[in-house]
């Protein structure tokens, strides 16, 4: 019994020792630890609204304002693992290694990361620009650090994600002031070519939104099975470009027959010869 007793004292001298020798350093980190948050948050919060402020792309910001909370939080904490008194060896060789099995289990989600990071770094477009790019057309709307969101122009809302987004292809319809207008018009067989070029003259006078620079050009493309096709190219503001290939295919349609010009459709002439 006198064995039990002196044992149990043992381990409570030890505990009192551990609680003596361990209590400020637990203590002091649990403090440094909210204080080191708190710091945190107002750093970011300052940090973002300096960037909102400055001339940096705007799309930078939340990316900018995530990753330098994520460095001074992850700053703090091994702040407070060494006030405590862990061996930042080992837990740097934990960290290294959970950090390879997440990496193996996330290699599509950090594949988005790093395409997220070379999208906002390079800017092959922004926020606001028209895209085509998987498949999908639409005007940029958020640019996020894994996914990029577009709004088409029937109103839907495309979530791309970033990895083969900055890795495939892809057309920026807003980058340069200008863009072509191209068409293909076909007339009939017989219909008179120089009516043809006085009609397209005429419709791209009447429309303002046509650049005079660089000149319009008509030229005949294709003589196919019905019609004799004639290549049409003009160029306006990107902003136009729509408006004007629209309203001329209208013109062509309803006016083409006041310049005794006919729109053709597949025709077939069938020979019936009677042998006796």
């Amino acid at each position: 019994m006198d064995q039990q007793v002196i044992a149990v004292n043992t381990y409570l001298d030890k505990i009192i020792d551990f609680g003596f020798e361990y209590a400020p350093k637990l203590i002091g980190g649990i403090l440094v630890l909210f204080i080191g948050l708190w710091v945190t948050n107002l750093i970011t919060k300052a940090v973002g609204k300096s960037l909102e402020k400055s001339s940096i792309d705007q799309s930078l910001v939340p990316f900018l304002r995530s990753i330098t909370n994520i460095i001074l939080k992850a700053l703090v904490v091994i702040t407070v693992m060494g006030m405590i008194g862990i061996e930042m060896t080992s837990f740097v060789a934990i960290i290294g290694a959970a950090g390879l099995a997440v990496g193996l289990a996330l290699s599509g989600t950090l594949q988005n990361f790093s395409g997220g990071v070379i999208i906002l770094i390079l800017k092959p477009f922004k926020i606001g620009d028209f895209i085509e790019a998987q498949g999908f057309s639409g005007t940029v709307k958020e640019i996020n650090i894994f996914s990029t969101m577009l709004n088409t122009p029937d109103k839907k809302l495309v979530i791309i994600p970033n990895g083969p987004l900055s890795t495939d292809a892809l057309i920026n319809y807003s980058t340069e002031p200008l863009r072509r207008v191209d068409w293909k018009f076909g007339i009939a067989y017989g219909d008179d070519v120089e009516n043809f070029k006085k009609a397209i003259n005429q419709f791209i006078a009447e429309d303002d939104r046509i650049l005079k620079d660089p000149a319009s050009f008509i030229g005949l493309s294709e003589l196919a099975d019905s019609s004799v096709n004639f290549a049409v190219r003009v160029w306006v503001d990107s902003p136009n470009y729509w408006g004007v290939f629209f309203d001329m295919n209208e013109k062509v349609y309803t006016k083409f027959p006041d310049y005794d010009l006919n729109i053709p459709f597949p025709q077939i002439d069938v020979h019936v010869q009677n042998n006796k």
